[in-house]
């Protein structure tokens, strides 16, 4: 008796469409999903590069309106943490260009400005997470109704064998199978992947956030430095 040919391929070939169906929706979005890590993977390793690069020159004594005017050039290849920087002191130089002297209205515009700049980042960097979460998530069930369809399917073609062994039981039950495996081939990377993402997405919005902080101080102090030598 010649034994069924159980490889991968021929189970795929063998299954029923609906269960092909599930198998190419899966492997499609596997390979959507293994795109959208390695593009997040980088664009993070870049922003953090951007930040890093711009932190030092922030910290190296250069004057607020060149870092400024240095971010203003370089507008489009400058990092979140920059353009906070130049949101802030845009915001900055126009109340003072209009002649508000108050020094809290001019710490207040400016924090305004660069915590809508921060919301702005951080939404920019948060996409593709929620794919991600989403293939994580539902990926599993989908293979999983590939494989219950798979063995309805099988066990309603076993109704009109006079006698059912194993070797009729087992290509049916393992071709649906096959929907469970790349059901969980596609959610576990993208899980992994979130996981480690929203980590390190946590900490880039941690260090903006210094940043904010930081920098405001700076101006505090620049601004109580102001009035002092104004009085």
């Amino acid at each position: 008796m010649n034994q069924p040919d159980l490889s991968i391929l021929q189970l795929v070939l063998n299954a029923s469409l609906v269960v092909q169906l599930v198998m190419v929706l899966l492997v499609v979005v596997s390979v959507a999903s293994w795109a959208a890590i390695f593009r997040k993977l980088f664009a993070l390793k870049r922003l953090n590069a951007l930040n890093d690069d711009f932190e030092k020159d922030f910290w190296s004594g250069t004057s607020l309106n060149d870092l400024f005017a240095a971010a203003a050039q370089n507008a489009k290849l400058a990092g979140p943490m920059e353009r906070i920087f130049a949101s802030g002191m845009r915001e900055y130089q126009k109340l003072r260009e209009r002649r508000v002297s108050d020094a809290s209205a001019l710490l207040d515009g400016a924090r305004r400005a660069m915590r809508a700049s921060y919301q702005r980042e951080l939404d920019t960097v948060e996409t593709n997470l929620s794919f991600l979460a989403s293939v994580g998530s539902v990926s599993p069930y989908v293979g999983l109704f590939g494989t219950v369809w798979g063995i309805m399917h099988a066990f309603t073609g076993l109704a009109s064998l006079q006698t059912v062994t194993l070797a009729t039981v087992a290509p049916g039950i393992a071709e649906a199978l096959v929907a469970t495996a790349i059901g969980l081939f596609a959610a576990i990377p993208a899980v992994v992947a979130y996981n480690r993402f929203a980590r390190d997405i946590d900490r880039v919005a941690i260090k903006l956030e210094t940043f904010i902080e930081e920098f405001s101080n700076i101006l505090q102090r620049n601004l109580g430095a102001h009035s002092a030598s104004g009085h």
